[in-house]
C-alpha cells in the first residue's frame, strides 16, 4: 500500500514523456528545445515519485519531495512558456 501513491504520481509523468518525444521528432532546434523541456519535466515527476517511495511513512520527508517537485515541475513549465514565445524560424 505504501507504493501506490509514487506508483500514481509516476504514471501521471508518462504524459510529459510521451509529448516530448513527439517533439523530439521536429528536426529543428526550437523542437528540439521543447522536446527538452517536457522530457525534464517528465524526469522531475518521475523523480519525485522515487522520492516519495523512499520517503514514505515520515511526513516530513513527504511534503519536502512534494514541494521540490512542485517548484521543479512550475520552474521547467515557466521555462518552456518563455522557449514557446521565443518561437522559431520555421522554413
Amino acid at each position: 500500500m505504501d507504493a501506490l501513491v509514487p506508483l500514481i504520481v509516476a504514471v501521471t509523468g508518462l504524459p510529459a514523456l510521451g509529448i516530448a518525444a513527439w517533439h523530439a521528432r521536429a528536426d529543428d532546434a526550437h523542437g528540439r528545445g521543447t522536446a527538452l523541456r517536457w522530457a525534464l519535466i517528465a524526469l522531475s515527476i518521475l523523480a519525485g515519485a522515487v522520492g516519495l517511495y523512499f520517503a514514505a511513512g515520515r511526513q516530513a520527508a513527504q511534503v519536502v519531495v512534494v514541494v521540490a517537485m512542485v517548484v521543479a515541475v512550475n520552474a521547467l513549465a515557466v521555462s518552456m512558456v518563455l522557449h514557446l514565445r521565443r518561437g522559431g524560424t520555421r522554413r
